[in-house]
């Protein structure tokens, strides 16, 4: 019997109350590797980037627009970075198409406009996991990312 260690998401929102109501939809998730999951949190990339360097992290839950920049270049460094990366969430209420194909081609995984219905959390979190459990690679664009948000309505 493999015992898989414990997940570990970074929820990277500038916003006490977004951070909250993240680790409070993770809270009731039926999944029990998203239950259980080890939460870090981080309101600035500056934060972020010591969080990363101080922990195995496997899901990020990004915010585009924070105080010390935006996040999706926090995304683009860790899908350059040689290192083995974490799956890439991008959680933002910028929610053009423009804005969407700007996160995927900055090396997020997926995307969700806010506000985005729990549920939908939940899913696109576990898909990215299984994949990053599995070691498959993630989507680009090019490829037909994972869309849990339809921008146009």
């Amino acid at each position: 019997m493999t015992v898989e260690r414990p997940v570990t998401i970074l929820i990277l929102d500038d916003d006490p109350v977004n951070r909250s109501l993240i680790r409070a939809i993770l809270a009731r998730a039926a999944e029990p590797g998203l239950r259980r999951a080890t939460l870090r949190e981080a309101a600035t990339i500056a934060d972020a980037r010591s969080v990363l360097a101080a922990d195995d992290v496997d899901l990020v839950l990004l915010d585009v627009h924070l105080p010390d920049g935006l996040g999706l270049d926090l995304a683009a460094e860790l899908d350059r970075s040689p290192a083995g990366r974490p799956a890439i969430l991008a959680l933002t209420a910028s929610v053009l198409p423009a804005d969407q194909q700007a996160a995927l081609a900055a090396g997020c995984d997926a995307f969700l406009a806010k506000p985005y219905p729990p549920r939908e959390l939940i899913a696109t979190a576990s898909r990215l996991l299984e994949r990053r459990r599995q070691g498959s690679e993630p989507d680009r664009p090019d490829q037909g990312p994972l869309r849990d948000a339809d921008p146009g309505g």
